[in-house]
């Protein structure tokens, strides 16, 4: 698929682009494998046309006979424009492909001939087809073509069929009959085992007519019971079965595929599906040489074909693992008959095959099957032994061995009644017929034919044509399609009175006509000129030399001499011949050369051109030597060039590196502002250097040893006060090679010499040298930014102003921000309007929001400030290295450009700042706190300990504080808001018929619950010492609360009932429980104290014959003793007083109206497996919880199954309605409408393409 995208290019180079003169598109096609098969291209959609088209070639009746009709009789192809000439276009396209699939040296061939002369003209090659159509329409469409020819009977002949159907009146023995023609038998796949089964039921099971479905007989004139039958009256040579494996679900109204198991045989009689019974045994046997296999749905899918080889035209191999197993079972099948002999010999005088035993038994039945039920007395009757007796123990029961050989016996009737399968050998059958030896097994009598085992070269083999792929397969592949999404589709017999001529076998040639003949010779020498011209062009390879006389040793690798000199010869050579060879032709050419002559593979790398392999061996072809289209030579004496000696081979490849010198102008005029010509401070030079070469080579060469060698850290103006870090080299790495060291083409290096060290430019602090960035980009912009609030018709003024006030100052990493405040004054001429007003300086970030000040007494560096970007110079107090700058609201999370501004010290308590923030806002009063805002920038946890400073607290520079009305608890204290759910038992009625209990059990509104004021408590206390401090509640004194243990508590999860507080001596916080929390507490009418696995639900039983249910009551489940759907039927069981048969449950789930069922069915697990876990309702998918409804039904005394009310009937068509109108919305915003309202799926489905029926263009012929 992606040709030679990912071949490699070599060791250590790689060629220039281009691996040959010629492309991929004007390559020849390849010529046949090992397999000597052609396959055929797919167009698009076509695999079904090519799994057809390879079944008729591998029919070499049908091909001979298409062979025989010649051109006086279809045409010529090339008058076939010519309006008055009659060409039977589509026979002679059949012929043509026919030839070129068996004789052009091509692995694949093209079908577009052929499909061009069915008409198809509008992209029908792209869609997908239904072979078992195609296989119809074209019979049709060659039969119209061969009208008035010799070939006018062909598909008659090898393919016709007759059956006749009869229904036998049961009084006088009348029978009526009608004849039926087929070309191919479709048999039913639902239901049935296999294709046996299958024509058993189409042509011995009797349909009778009896009862009030009488049949009014013709011969008598009355309505009288009869049997209605039919059977095969004429049998084609071929036998063509096409499998019904799609269906459709009246049920879901869709299509889908069976894809259960479906046995075929190999072989097969047909006598007993056969209306004469005294023909030869060979006229009824049949063997398969066709398989045309669907993988897919039936929507969709691929077609290939399992083929057997008739006169063996292909080359077959047996797979490599069955080649392996072969030698095994060789000497397994020695061993395995010695040890039989042995015990046949021992137990012959003991027992009986019970195979045999009733096989003979259901032989001598008249009508050769035999109820089930009675086969153990007819057994016992023969052998004078109960099964049970004799092979019960060894076999299992007498259906159990029935079922277990499938090969022999075939159920039917429903499995009531069994019988012999055709062809099966019994002790009354001739020793010469024909059995029937399923693909998936093999009598127990004979030794299993091993597939990839067949030592006999005149055997025929099987093959898969899979479109272009042509692979070897074995007989077990076959049993591998008869289930699964993969699945036989349609099967092809023919005769076993069929054979072939000797002279057909192994000669693809055998009856083509001289012309077609002919016409496939002058394709295979085109074919082979293409191939000759393509592989003489693609071996011709383009190599550059390069003269060692026109090149110097510089910097680390090869230059040329005189840059406008041609120093590069490039050559065309065959890169079939030698390293030899092309010396040979350098020699030639270069007459002047003398002495040793050097040929070694070249690279242009960053530093210039490096060595790398010398090639050596003289008997060595180009193409192993590595030589590639576009690869560079370098001709010199192998040791040295100019003089110099020259290191090859990838561990020498240059580095060419970037090293920095410090500017003498910036070191000497530092002060002045004076910066060499890039402005960079830094003189810049590259050098290259062999990557083997140690640290301390590349140090002498740069320079004194003891200077100090850097490498680049980070990136110029990485960092704040654009300083650039570099670190020195340890002297570890002075030993080092290049290569060890990492580094690479382009990789800077710093070179210092220790007094240079003294300059402002240049800092040392360990091992890292700072660089500072020099004075053409030591700036910041400033920019005058007003007092906020100022009214609108002054902002006008202010924005045609904006343009004055604002600057770039000039600014360095280490200058204060108090001077660059002071520089931005004077340059801004702000002197004077800003006498005597504090101001200070601030960032923005991206959002527009004015960040904290910045505090003056750091540098530019130290706060983090990057040189050339702005500031902001606004009106405000700048905060001390001891001041904090913070932001605060009122009441609700600040919104940007809302929030308050206020400095403190970092020293003063959250008491102290609370006050001030107060007296700033003018509030009042002493039941205010302060809450943090977190990152989501939501209010968050409160100040707890307000005797603590700022600092202490975590408050930095920066941070967004809320004044929040209400004092805060104690520490160690939570402030739990209470409410009540007020009890509506006395207005409830006797039945619930007009509204099912909610699933939170009690209540879902905020109605339902009345609040009844705050309780603070430590969270070390009890939940019983909770439950004792609501009673004390103002709200509560008139509620009679006994104790409490009378008293439950519910933890609200957003307004609604979320888990019940259990365990009345845990603490607060245990229970989890967090300041603010909400609880809502239920009186009770008895004492309850719930242990931790405890379930409280409500159950609900159902009104017998009616959508509705009796009053819910509550129900403690314990589920810590068996959580499982079992555990639950066996505790409602016994409170109902029933058994858990005669319950069903289901769970309510409010939210969708609708129940979910809980099933008390528990899946059997082998004994070999491992024991699953027993499944838990409080997991998925039920997540049963405190309070959720729990549906019973009573089946001894309601036979109504289904859980659904009437409210939830009309909760799902109020869903469904908001949903079709939220579809209608969406598309009615993209230009769409609604076309159908009340389908039950509201959500996307895939939209498939519409069905275009199959069809083929024939002329007139007639």
């Amino acid at each position: 698929m992606f040709g030679d995208l990912f071949e490699e290019e070599g060791d250590g180079f790689s060629s220039a682009p281009g691996s040959g003169v010629k492309g991929r598109d004007c390559e020849p096609p390849p010529p046949r494998g090992k397999i000597k098969l052609c396959g055929i291209k797919n167009q698009g959609g076509t695999c079904y046309l090519n799994s057809l088209i390879q079944t008729l070639l591998f029919t070499p009746e049908f091909r001979e006979e298409l062979f025989h009709l010649g051109p006086g009789e279809l045409g010529c192809l090339a008058d076939k424009h010519k309006p008055e000439a009659k060409v039977r276009v589509i026979p002679l396209e059949l012929q043509r492909l026919f030839s070129h699939l068996l004789l052009v040296d091509e692995q694949t061939a093209s079908t577009t001939d052929l499909t061009d002369s069915f008409g198809w003209t509008n992209n029908e090659e792209m869609g997908q087809q239904d072979v078992q159509e195609l296989n119809r329409i074209l019979f049709s469409a060659l039969e119209s073509s061969l009208v008035g020819t010799s070939g006018s009977s062909l598909i008659h002949r090898l393919y016709h069929g007759t059956l006749v159907n009869q229904i036998t009146c049961k009084e006088c023995s009348y029978i009526s009959e009608r004849q039926e023609d087929f070309l191919d038998l479709t048999v039913s796949v639902s239901g049935v085992s296999g294709l046996e089964e299958a024509l058993w039921n189409m042509f011995v099971e009797e349909e009778m007519f009896e009862g009030n479905n009488l049949y009014r007989c013709s011969g008598c004139g009355q309505l009288v019971r009869a049997a209605k039958s039919a059977k095969l009256r004429k049998l084609p040579p071929f036998l063509t079965i096409s499998l019904l494996r799609f269906n459709f679900d009246f049920t879901k109204c869709e299509r889908f595929k069976e894809t259960g198991s479906y046995v075929f045989p190999l072989t097969f009689n047909l006598r007993p599906f056969c209306e004469q019974s005294n023909w030869p045994d060979s006229e009824y046997s049949y063997e398969l040489f066709s398989v045309i296999i669907h993988k897919g749905g039936c929507y969709g899918g691929h077609y290939h074909v399992y083929i057997k080889d008739i006169d063996q035209l292909g080359h077959w191999e047996a797979p490599e693992e069955e080649k392996n197993v072969k030698m095994k079972l060789k000497t397994q099948k020695q061993e395995n008959k010695t040890e039989e002999r042995k015990t046949e010999s021992e137990n012959s005088l003991e027992s009986e095959d019970p195979l045999s035993v009733i096989t003979g038994i259901l032989a001598q039945e008249e009508s050769k099957c035999v109820l089930v039920d009675q086969l153990g007395q007819k057994l016992m009757n023969k052998i004078g032994t109960p099964w049970s007796k004799k092979y019960k123990k060894q076999y299992g029961s007498i259906s159990k061995f029935l079922q277990s050989h499938p090969e022999v016996f075939m159920l039917i009737s429903n499995g009531t009644r069994v019988a012999l399968k055709a062809g099966v050998p019994t002790e009354t059958s001739p020793p010469e017929q024909v059995n029937s030896t399923p693909a998936d097994s093999c009598p127990e009598n004979t030794e299993p034919e091993t597939a990839g085992e067949n030592e006999d070269p005149d055997q025929c083999h099987w093959f898969d044509l899979n479109d272009s792929t042509v692979t070897a397969i074995t007989v077990k592949d076959i049993e591998k399609q008869f289930q699964g999404k993969e699945s036989a589709y349609m099967l092809f017999y023919r005769k076993t009175t069929l054979k072939r001529p000797p002279e057909a076998i192994g000669n693809p040639a055998y009856k083509v006509p001289p012309h077609l003949l002919e016409m496939v010779q002058e394709e295979n020498a085109e074919l082979q000129h293409k191939r000759a011209e393509f592989d003489a062009s693609s071996n011709s390879i383009e190599v550059r030399l390069h003269l060692a006389p026109h090149y110097l040793w510089q910097n680390g690798a090869l230059h040329p001499s005189a840059p406008g000199e041609d120093s590069i010869i490039t050559v065309t050579f065959d890169r079939r011949k030698s390293v030899g060879d092309l010396r040979l032709a350098i020699y030639q050419m270069q007459d002047l050369w003398e002495g040793d002559m050097a040929l070694t593979l070249a690279k242009n790398v960053p530093a210039g051109l490096h060595l790398y392999d010398t090639l050596t061996d003289d008997q060595m072809s180009l193409y192993s030597a590595g030589v590639r289209n576009g690869s560079d030579l370098f001709v010199w004496n192998g040791r040295e060039v100019s003089g110099v000696v020259v290191q090859t081979g990838v561990e020498w490849e240059p580095v060419l590196l970037t090293v920095l010198r410090p500017s003498v102008e910036e070191l000497v005029c530092s002060d002045s502002g004076a910066s060499d010509t890039d402005g960079s401070g830094l003189v810049r030079f590259m050098k290259g250097f062999a990557g083997g070469a140690t640290l301390s080579t590349v140090l002498e060469a740069l320079g004194p040893q003891d200077a100090l060698l850097c490498q680049e850290q980070s990136r110029p103006g990485a960092s704040g006060g654009g300083a650039s870090g570099w670190r020195v080299f340890p002297p570890q790495d002075m030993q080092r090679t290049l290569r060890e060291l990492f580094l690479k083409d382009g990789d800077a290096l710093l070179l210092l010499q220790p007094e240079e060290l003294d300059s402002s430019i240049f800092s040392l602090s360990g091992d890292v040298v700072t660089v500072t960035t020099p004075s053409d980009c030591r700036w910041l912009q400033v920019e005058f930014c007003p007092q906020s609030g100022l009214k609108e018709e002054e902002e006008e003024k202010e924005e045609e102003e904006q343009g004055k006030k604002r600057s770039k100052v000039s600014a360095s990493g280490n200058m204060l921000l108090a001077v660059v405040k002071q520089k931005a004054l004077e340059e801004l001429c702000l002197q004077d309007e800003l006498s005597g007003v504090e101001c200070c300086l601030r960032q923005m970030d991206r959002t527009g929001k004015l960040l904290p000040p910045v505090h003056e007494h750091l540098s530019v560096r130290d706060a983090g400030i990057r040189l050339m970007t702005s500031l902001y110079l606004c009106p405000g107090p700048v905060p001390t290295a001891t001041q904090l700058f913070l932001y605060f609201s009122v009441g609700l999370a600040p919104s940007v450009g809302q929030e308050l501004e206020i400095i403190v010290e970092e020293s003063l308590t959250v008491k102290e700042c609370l006050k001030e923030m107060l007296q700033m806002t003018r509030l009042e009063g002493e039941s205010w706190h302060l809450r943090r805002v977190d990152w989501c920038e939501e209010i968050g946890e409160p100040l707890m300990d307000e005797n603590a400073s700022l600092k202490e607290a975590k408050v930095i520079h920066g941070d967004t504080l809320v004044l929040i009305e209400g004092r805060l608890p104690p520490k160690g204290f939570l402030k739990l808001s209470v409410r009540m759910y007020m009890d509506m038992i006395d207005s409830r009625p006797e039945l619930n018929h007009s509204e099912p209990q909610n699933a939170e059990g009690l209540a879902t509104e905020c109605s339902e619950m009345r609040f009844m004021g705050y309780v603070e408590i430590s969270e070390e206390a009890s939940l019983d010492d909770f439950k004792t401090q609501v009673m004390t509640l103002p709200a509560l004194q008139d509620v009679c609360v006994p104790s409490p243990a009378f008293m439950r508590v519910w933890l609200l999860e957003g307004k609604k009932l979320a888990r019940i507080l259990r365990g009345n001596q845990m603490t607060l916080r245990k229970l989890k429980l967090g300041n603010g929390a909400e609880v809502c507490i239920h009186r009770l009418m008895k004492e309850e104290d719930l242990r931790q696995k405890d379930l409280l639900l409500r159950v609900q039983m159902g009104v017998p014959g009616e959508k509705a249910y009796y009053p819910s009551e509550e129900f403690v489940w314990d589920a810590g003793r068996d959580g499982s759907p079992k555990g639950l039927y066996a505790a409602l069981a016994a409170h109902y007083g029933l058994t858990p048969d005669n319950l069903l449950l289901a769970k309510h789930l409010p939210d969708k109206h609708s129940w979910m069922p809980i099933s008390n069915w528990t899946q059997q697990v082998s004994k070999r497996k491992k024991k699953r876990k027993a499944e838990s309702l409080q997991a998925a998918p039920f997540y049963l919880k405190d309070g959720d409804i729990i549906g019973v039904k009573n089946l001894l005394i309601d036979n109504n199954k289904e859980f659904t009310t009437l409210e939830d009937e009309i909760g799902q068509l109020r869903l469904r309605e908001e949903a079709v109108n939220e579809n209608t919305r969406g598309r009615t915003a993209t230009g769409e409408c609604s076309l159908d309202t009340g389908s039950k799926k509201t959500g996307s489905t895939k939209n498939r393409k519409p069905e275009v029926a199959l069809s083929i263009n024939v002329g007139m012929f007639r």
